[in-house]
């Protein structure tokens, strides 16, 4: 065998083996960039019906939660219950969180010279307030809830726009992003809900 055969075979046998390298880089990439688009739908499906992280903003809910303590929410198949913490999201408004007070076809009362609270002639208990309720907004009790609506209020009852204020209203269940589920941030105060 010829220099030249051997120098020709090797040439041959080298540009299959980057023909073969080129193709499993190939395939590489593309199972990458597939693992990446799986990844990204799966993290954007759980986000949209699974849950999602919020972060407060502001001091409505406090002593429960504070400005900037960061939120895991439930969505998959909440049914909104009296006492539940939520985020909640209405047209001209950023999202925001409020305690559930009371929930469809049940009539609200709020005795501003006792700052008590009532919800179908009963005084609800509120351990979680900061502050005795005391600023009346514009709505005129009492008010019954409207059908698929509930009615909202901060925990820091007089530094809250909710439901005591007509811009806010009764929510709609529509308007309810999920419940408040788990705070891991900061992890000085991780708390279940």
């Amino acid at each position: 065998m010829s220099l030249w055969n051997k120098k020709t075979e090797n040439t041959e046998a080298f540009e299959e083996v980057e023909e073969v390298v080129a193709k499993s880089m190939k395939r590489e990439i593309l199972e990458w960039v597939l693992c990446i688009v799986i990844a990204v739908g799966l993290a954007l499906l759980i986000r949209q019906f699974i849950f999602n992280v919020v972060k407060v903003d502001g001091a409505s809910m406090e002593n429960t939660l504070h400005d900037k303590d960061q939120l895991i929410v439930w969505k998959l198949g909440y049914t909104p219950e009296k006492g539940d913490i939520i985020v909640l999201h209405q047209a001209n408004h950023p999202p925001y969180i409020k305690r559930i007070i009371a929930t469809e076809g049940q009539t609200v009362d709020i005795d501003f010279n006792t700052h008590k609270v009532y919800v179908d002639g009963v005084e609800i208990e509120e351990p979680y307030i900061k502050e005795p309720t005391a600023v009346r907004g514009d709505v005129k009790f009492p008010v019954t809830v409207e059908e698929d609506c509930v009615f909202v209020m901060g925990d820091n009852r007089n530094h809250s726009s909710d439901s005591r204020f007509s811009d806010v209203g009764f929510v709609h269940r529509s308007e309810i992003l999920g419940k408040a589920v788990f705070r891991f941030w900061p992890f000085s105060s991780i708390k279940t809900f």
